[in-house]
C-alpha cells in the first residue's frame, strides 16, 4: 500500500505524490541549493552494495557526503532520520568512494532537510552532522 501526501504547487494547484516521488524532489531540491551554493556535484544516489550515498559533492577542496531528507511536516525532524545505523553504512560507502576514486582529501557528513508543505519549501543544511567514529 503506497501513502500518498499532497503537494501545493505554484498557490494554485495540488497534485497527489507518493513518498517516494517526495524523496525524489527533496534531492532535486538539494541538488539545485547545492549548485547554488558552489558545490561541485560529483554523485547522486552513488551505491555500494546496499548503501546510497544521496548526494557526493565538493567545495573548497572537502568532499562532502549528503544525507537528504525530505518531509511534508516539521512534526519529526527529518534529520532524526539519520540514525546510527544510516550513519554507519554513509560512512562506509563515503570510505569505498574514497578508495575506488582514489581521493586524498578530508570528508564532511551533512545532512539537508526539507521540508515542503501547502505553504513553502523550509531548506535545512547542517553541515559537519556527524562526526565518524571508529568500532
Amino acid at each position: 500500500m503506497e501513502i500518498y501526501k499532497w503537494l501545493f504547487i505554484n498557490k494554485l494547484v495540488f497534485i497527489m505524490v507518493n513518498s517516494n516521488d517526495l524523496g525524489a524532489l527533496g534531492e532535486k531540491i538539494a541538488l539545485d541549493y547545492l549548485s547554488k551554493n558552489k558545490y561541485k556535484i560529483l554523485e547522486t544516489n552513488w551505491r555500494y552494495q546496499h548503501k546510497e550515498v544521496d548526494i557526493i559533492a565538493v567545495i573548497n577542496n572537502i568532499l562532502c557526503i549528503v544525507e537528504v531528507k525530505t518531509r511534508s511536516s516539521d512534526y519529526i525532524s527529518p534529520k532524526e532520520a539519520v540514525n546510527k545505523k544510516k550513519q554507519q553504512n554513509l560512512i562506509i560507502a563515503a570510505n569505498e568512494y574514497i578508495i575506488q576514486n582514489n581521493l586524498d582529501c578530508d570528508v564532511r557528513f551533512d545532512i539537508i532537510e526539507i521540508i515542503r508543505n501547502q505553504d513553502n519549501t523550509q531548506i535545512t543544511h547542517i553541515k559537519d552532522a556527524f562526526i565518524p567514529l571508529l568500532n
